[in-house]
């Protein structure tokens, strides 16, 4: 009993002294005692202040890396998408027994068929678009100066057009420079095309491996499941976007081709594939497209009401597929804040030019699912005033 009294009391004492260090004074003589105890310092503003500075010093240095290497970057972060989109096409051929790199080889094969029966098809009508676009462009400012010259605080007469840098004599003394500046941007793009077919085929040949390298960095096995349903759900939101959009803007591609060949337009067939093209570019796409209809309506027809008739039938057609037909078809687990998708197109279209604004839904898409599957989806709701 002795004995237990005595352990718990030698229990005691070393518990002391480990909460409490001796340390000699400052002269030979008693040593003073110093106690420590657990303090929360509470962080002031200028501490938040200098937290923050260097947060946004680091996103800017981000954006600025991201912008400078926009010609490296972009055509793999395009490759990287598209193989994603790919995925399920690359899991289907793998359960088959094809190897992984005759599956990537078979993938990034058929895609650059694609584009290149879709660039095969369009050189003809494009070539005889250029050929007329002199022509357009005359036809155009004869039937829109009337209008703008009506507009006193523009200041816009008939001399604006004939003179200065847009006119046809101007241009013509500038082909050599326009060649020279289409040469400078021709090459580019393809290195740029050649990065992208080289980075699709590597990524679908070694998706698995990568897949599997991003699991096992992930230490615990929570997270590890987080990372697996987080890669799926990725993969399964951006093949299920493309698949139905793709059908839904055949359907309007399908529906410009009448309406252009109802209005009286010339190459309808052109009109429906740019109608498909722009309807995957939120806001901008259906803009721009109803501009070109309006200008192709103006310089086809001399009733204004006949003129505009095809880009307004475009307009209603296209509004009721994205704010009726799109959402019922693919529900609410890929709805995606309107203002966000806006903001998304502005910043990679600055960043990246049209390729950026392509690649701005299924980016914003792929950080709407990393959210989903990593955030709470329950959380609690505040009792909030009013």
């Amino acid at each position: 009993m002795g004995d237990r009294t005595n352990g718990s009391g030698r229990g005691r004492e070393a518990r002391a002294r480990a909460a409490v260090e001796t340390v000699p004074g400052p002269f030979k003589g008693p040593t003073s005692r110093r106690t420590y105890h657990r303090v929360r310092v509470r962080k002031t503003a200028l501490d938040l202040a200098l937290i923050w500075s260097v947060i946004g010093i680091f996103a800017i240095m981000a954006v600025a890396a991201v912008y400078l290497a926009a010609s490296v970057l972009m055509p793999i972060t395009f490759a990287i998408v598209i193989g994603l989109i790919l995925g399920v096409a690359a899991d289907r051929l793998g359960a088959l027994g094809i190897p992984p790199m005759l599956t990537a080889l078979i993938l990034s094969t058929l895609f650059a068929m694609l584009l290149f029966f879709t660039a095969n098809t369009l050189i003809g009508p494009l070539t005889e678009l250029a050929g007329l676009a002199p022509a357009m462009v005359e036809a155009v400012i004869e039937r829109i100066l009337p209008y703008l010259e009506k507009i006193e605080w523009l200041h816009i007469s008939r001399f604006s057009f004939t003179s200065g840098p847009v006119t046809p004599e101007a241009l013509i003394e500038n082909t050599g420079t326009v060649l020279t500046t289409f040469a400078t941007h021709v090459t580019p793009a393809v290195v740029q095309g050649l990065i992208f077919f080289a980075a699709l085929l590597l990524f679908l040949g070694s998706r698995l491996t990568i897949r599997k390298t991003l699991i096992i960095a992930f230490r615990d096995r929570a997270r590890r499941l987080a990372a697996i349903r987080t890669i799926n759900s990725i993969e399964q939101a951006l093949g299920f976007y493309f698949a139905t959009a793709s059908l839904l803007y055949a359907v309007v591609g399908v529906a410009m081709v009448l309406i252009s060949w109802i209005g009286g337009l010339s190459m309808p067939v052109l009109w429906g594939f740019f109608a498909f093209l722009s309807s995957f570019i939120p806001f901008l796409g259906v803009t721009a497209m109803t501009l070109a209809l309006a200008i192709g309506g103006l310089v086809t027809h001399d009733s204004l009401f006949m003129a505009l008739s095809p880009a307004l039938a475009f307009f209603i057609v296209h509004m009721v597929m994205e704010n009726l037909v799109t959402p019922a078809v693919m529900g609410r687990r890929l709805e995606i804040n309107p203002f966000a998708v806006f903001v998304a197109i502005i910043f990679w279209t600055w960043m990246w030019g049209a390729v950026g604004a392509v690649l701005a839904v299924p980016l914003s898409l792929i950080a709407l699912t990393i959210a989903n599957e990593l955030l709470p989806s329950q959380k609690i709701q505040p009792n909030l005033p009013g």
